[in-house]
């Protein structure tokens, strides 16, 4: 199972100012494309609930997976699926459905559970040329994992995305 991070970030680090700041404010439109092709590829995606209340629907063509305790009221089972399985469970559940794929979407506690349980794979960091100065990070927790800078794509004049290999 192929298990990446995308993730976008300020040029100072934070992927929100506020928790509640919806990322299509401030991302590019080049960085949206790319977050759809990679998610679309994946098939499914995982997010937590704050970040999901945040884009407020199920995004098309993904199954979404929501770490929350709260039912999910109003979206269909095999569109959007509320969990609380840890990583690996989860990652077992999905590959018996028969994903090969998965993309770990936010937020930072999402981020920083995935990162610790020792299973991405890739980490895709979309860097956008605007500060915040204060806001959330990345991860809510020291990270200890090795990464290599496997590529860097252009989306456009502004905007980067820098494609890690996470080292085991």
């Amino acid at each position: 199972m192929h298990v990446f991070l995308i993730a976008a970030l300020s040029a100072d680090g934070f992927i929100a100012k506020t928790v509640d700041q919806i990322s299509t404010r401030w991302t590019s439109k080049e960085d949206a494309a790319f977050f759809a092709q990679k998610t679309k590829e994946a098939g499914v995606v995982v997010m937590g609930r704050t970040t999901f209340e945040t884009i407020g629907r199920p995004l098309p063509d993904r199954k979404t997976f929501v770490y929350t305790t709260r039912e999910l009221l109003g979206f269909p089972p095999e569109l959007v699926e509320a969990t609380q399985l840890p990583p690996a469970e989860l990652l077992a559940k999905l590959e018996a459905e028969g994903y090969t794929q998965v993309a770990i979407c936010g937020g930072s506690q999402v981020y920083t559970k995935w990162m610790q349980s020792g299973l991405i794979d890739k980490i895709y960091l979309t860097i956008e040329p605007v500060f915040f100065g204060t806001g959330i990070r990345l991860f809510t927790e020291e990270i200890t994992n090795t990464i290599r800078l496997k590529e860097r794509h252009l989306l456009s004049d502004q905007t980067t995305v820098l494609e890690y290999e996470v080292l085991r």
